[in-house]
């Protein structure tokens, strides 16, 4: 007879291994998070300006708040990328509101490009080193 697991856990995951998630993916995902914390203040900064109604400040920032979040889910894919590369454009964007947002929007955009490319040389040495030739994610 077999016996329970204690209480609080779970039986053991049978099937397929967690996922490894390369370096370019895990600091890019923090770069977005970052960046959706941060757009919390420039809300609050649209909204008590009066640059917006208010409901379109909030409504238009927790929707970019969000889209944030969700496309830090999918930076393991190429298209995943790209979206990040569109809500980098966004938060340039914002600048026409409040010209403050272009200073927040070069350093997150810097910020973006650095652990783009030093995540994907990180990975590449990564694979390299560990015979992995399909890359961080088993994907090619």
């Amino acid at each position: 007879m077999t016996e329970a697991p204690p209480p609080g856990q779970g039986a053991p995951r049978a099937g397929r291994p967690a996922r490894r998630r390369g370096a370019a993916e895990s600091l890019l995902s923090i770069v977005l998070v970052l960046e959706a914390m941060s757009m919390f203040f420039v809300i609050l900064v649209v909204n008590g300006r009066g640059l917006l109604p208010t409901g379109v400040a909030f409504g238009g920032g927790l929707g970019a708040i969000v889209l944030m979040l969700l496309v830090s889910r999918v930076l393991r894919f190429r298209w995943g990328i790209v979206l990040g590369w569109v809500v980098q454009a966004g938060l340039i964007a914002c600048g026409l509101l409040d010209p403050v947002m272009y200073v927040v929007a070069a350093i997150f955009v810097a910020l973006w490009t650095y652990c783009l490319v030093k995540g994907t040389q990180l990975d590449r040495l990564n694979a390299a080193r560990y015979g992995d030739a399909n890359g961080p994610a088993g994907q090619a």
